[in-house]
């Protein structure tokens, strides 16, 4: 997907507590691309649920994702928790393309590897 859109993306891996486990990025992936796929992975993780859904919830509420108090928690789309028969067991983050694109690419991977 990454590659049939010419972008550069950057895919993180955390543990359920949202600590990395592992990172890669593709040559030309810029440095924010890469820590914003690590805070995807690490918001996905910690809160158990889509990154994306606290973007949501920040635009609906009014409030502000700082109500964490956290710096590390972000509301764009692109972290998905990564559940192995029904129980969170980590997390993935990527970032490089639109919102929309790194969501989608996420979820692939995970159906792919039956983690979803």
């Amino acid at each position: 997907m990454a590659e049939s859109k010419e972008a550069a993306i950057a895919v993180a891996v955390t543990d359920t507590h949202g600590e990395l486990l592992g990172f890669v990025r593709m040559d030309g992936v810029s440095v924010q691309a890469g820590l914003l796929a690590q805070n995807k992975a690490y918001t996905s993780a910690r809160d158990r649920q889509p990154s994306g859904n606290l973007g949501k919830w920040a635009r609906e509420t009014g409030k502000q994702l700082s109500y964490w108090t956290d710096p590390k928690i972000t509301g764009f789309m692109g972290g998905m928790p990564i559940e192995q028969d029904g129980v969170v067991i980590g997390a993935i983050g990527i970032s490089g393309m639109a919102e929309e694109d790194d969501e989608a690419l996420a979820t692939v991977v995970l159906e792919t590897n039956k983690l979803g």
